[in-house]
């Protein structure tokens, strides 16, 4: 196993040719004399966009080595090398980037290799990329295929349905149910977990694009309200116990935390700023000590995913090296 420089190749061997600048994927070498092109890989289009942008959060630089807009745009651009169904955009601003993938999967594989690298940034919702076919709008297809236990079909069932899914095939599969539908690929954004919680987490799910259709309207389901933080400092035991019949919590006793920052889900599809920094008034009568014997519900850990389908329109998601912080772009107290 080596490298040896040749003149000639024969028919099925592997070479590497150097010296070749400008080319795009598709290209054909050819004799220079009587050129023939051989008919062009095609490449799958994207469907999906995230904006990537600069960490301009409190908790800027602490975490990550390549923090600037010049660290970003150079790893973006040296991504579209090896990474073929990636795009980059540049925007009006120069630290923001619009990056076009095949899914939400395809662009967090980016983001995770980004920030086990070193990087520190913020990305935005993942939003569809619609088309307008013969003046109608049109969106992106997937094909979704579910295999559950029987007696939690109808929970996936009811859950895709939401999401604007058409079934297409309900058959056994042994000892499970095999479902299948078609559904706008902006449906599939925060599904998985839905679906993984309704059916505890025995739903086997694949999905795969198929084809652009006509779009089929907004989604009806409703969605819960953000509890966001509204000081800065150390989450304290007591703030969190007496907030716990409010939603769930993303955050740990003791965690740092910032103003803005997306701390917890509310039970009610309300946004809600509150204060974990503030401690109990102290007195003869009332110690410290008593915060050992609460008991506060373990946080809700998302995974880079989750969180990325998670977020909303107007929240961005800091990735840093050693964190996953939601947090508003814009927090009006």
């Amino acid at each position: 196993m080596g490298k040896i420089q040749v003149e000639k190749v024969p028919c099925g061997d592997i070479c590497a040719i150097t010296g070749i600048d400008g080319f795009e994927i598709g290209d054909t070498i050819a004799d220079l004399e009587n050129p023939e092109a051989l008919p062009r890989t095609e490449i799958d289009q994207p469907t999906m966009s995230m904006l990537f942008t600069i960490n301009n959060s409190p908790f800027f630089g602490k975490e990550g080595k390549f923090v600037t807009s010049r660290h970003i745009r150079d790893r973006l651009f040296k991504e579209l090398e090896k990474n073929l169904a990636l795009k980059v955009e540049t925007t009006d601003s120069e630290d923001k980037f619009n990056v076009f993938g095949r899914g939400v999967l395809h662009l967090s594989v980016l983001i995770e290799t980004m920030r086990r690298e070193g990087y520190e940034l913020q990305v935005g919702r993942p939003q569809v990329i619609l088309k307008e076919i013969d003046g109608k709008k049109h969106e992106p297809m997937e094909t979704l295929s579910i295999d559950v236990p029987e007696d939690m079909a109808s929970k996936a069932i009811n859950l895709v349905s939401l999401r604007k899914g058409d079934m297409l095939i309900m058959e056994p599969k042994g000892d499970l149910q095999h479902l299948e539908f078609s559904i706008p690929s902006r449906g599939l954004i925060g599904l998985r977990n839905r679906i993984l919680t309704a059916t505890a987490g025995t739903a086997i799910i694949n999905h795969r694009f198929s084809e652009y259709g006509l779009y089929k309207g907004d989604f009806t389901e409703e969605v819960k309200g953000a509890i966001v933080s509204s000081a800065a400092g150390k989450a304290t035991a007591y703030a969190l116990n007496r907030l716990q019949d409010r939603g769930r919590f993303f955050i740990d006793v003791n965690q740092e935390i910032y103003i803005g920052q997306v701390i917890g889900e509310n039970s009610k599809s309300d946004e809600m700023a509150v204060n974990l920094i503030k401690g109990k008034q102290l007195t003869n009568m009332r110690k410290s000590g008593t915060d050992e014997a609460m008991k506060i519900a373990p946080k809700v850990d998302f995974s880079l995913e989750e969180n990325m389908e998670y977020i909303k329109s107007d929240e961005y998601l800091e990735v840093t090296p050693e964190n996953l912080r939601m947090r508003k772009i814009v927090f009006k107290g």
